[in-house]
């Protein structure tokens, strides 16, 4: 990758991790449906320049839109809601990663490699860890409500896998078009018409601000730059750098909403990301390769004359 792709996959990766600190502070401001439901309606709006035919079918991008919108925002929005902090949501929603993997096990039949299954183990200690320490009440709820994100989240992967689409900007606008109204009936069902409007009515900047973060620099710029790379580049080089999102959601949340971690949390932290690197990055990275020195030396070697 050039330089200046590896500084835009940097900065999408900033952009997300960001996100999540943006996420909470919105939540000072909207009721955690009705804020999921006005994001995703501004970000559906790139539809109106965007032409062509539907990046998939419709019934995939329902499913999509049904399991990414709705349920995996929709859970940790109300998660983040309950006191699950920006920093550790962050890190903990990546356990997407690993329920991907069980969930393409079980349904793909594609079988994970030892590797795989190391990394998996380093971080579900991890992330256990980390249920063990929120006491019991809201806390707990609140990280198992984002742990349930996290697994909406692979199953709406395996659904974009199957979608065969290749333009993640106009799957992801398409797919923003499902979950308002949904979102929209949920938010007035669970926390009633009177909090809608007062959010609506007693509309800050600061709210403001936050709503349009997470629906076009979060969604539109970042699933843009991204879709970008993922055509240019293989994968598997661009995929790793997903692994700096948690990286700059904690410090995020450590700078700007001085949200402090023990040591024991630390440690968690440090397992959850060890694994995720271990299953993510590919095998190759991890293996040494040899020094031009080492290279030159080998060429040198002639067989001998009989």
């Amino acid at each position: 990758m050039s330089p200046l792709h590896i500084a835009l996959a940097l900065l999408v990766t900033l952009i997300w991790g960001v996100n999540f600190v943006v996420i909470k502070v919105g939540l000072q401001d909207f009721p955690p449906l009705l804020f999921c439901a006005l994001r995703f309606a501004l970000a559906a709006l790139p539809l109106l320049i965007l032409r062509g035919p539907l990046p998939a079918p419709l019934w995939r991008i329902v499913q999509i839109g049904l399991l990414l919108g709705v349920i995996k925002f929709g859970l940790l929005f109300v998660g983040m809601h309950l006191g699950m902090p920006a920093g550790l949501s962050s890190l903990v929603l990546q356990s997407q990663v690993f329920f991907t993997l069980l969930i393409a096990a079980l349904f793909l039949g594609e079988r994970p490699s030892a590797r795989a299954l190391v990394g998996l183990l380093l971080a579900v200690g991890g992330l256990l860890l980390i249920g063990w320490q929120r006491p019991l009440g809201g806390t707990l709820l609140a990280f198992l409500l984002v742990v349930a994100a996290a697994l909406a989240w692979a199953f709406a992967n395996i659904a974009t896998k199957r979608s065969g689409a290749s333009d993640m900007l106009r799957l992801i606008s398409w797919v923003s078009l499902i979950p308002p109204l949904p979102l929209l009936a949920l938010s007035w069902w669970f926390e009633g018409p009177q909090a809608i409007g007062a959010a609506l009515e007693h509309l800050s900047w600061r709210g403001v601000g936050a709503l349009l973060y997470i629906a076009f620099l979060a969604t539109t710029v970042g699933f843009g730059i991204w879709s970008f790379l993922l055509r240019r580049y293989p994968a598997s080089q661009v995929t790793p750098f997903a692994l700096a999102v948690p990286i700059s959601g904690l410090l995020a949340g450590w700078w700007l909403l001085d949200e402090q971690l023990s040591a024991l949390s630390w440690l968690a932290c440090v397992l959850v990301f060890v694994g995720l690197a271990i299953t993510v990055v590919p095998a190759s990275l991890w293996r040494r390769r040899p020094a031009p020195a080492d290279t030159a030396k080998a060429g040198d070697i002639r067989e001998p004359r009989g």
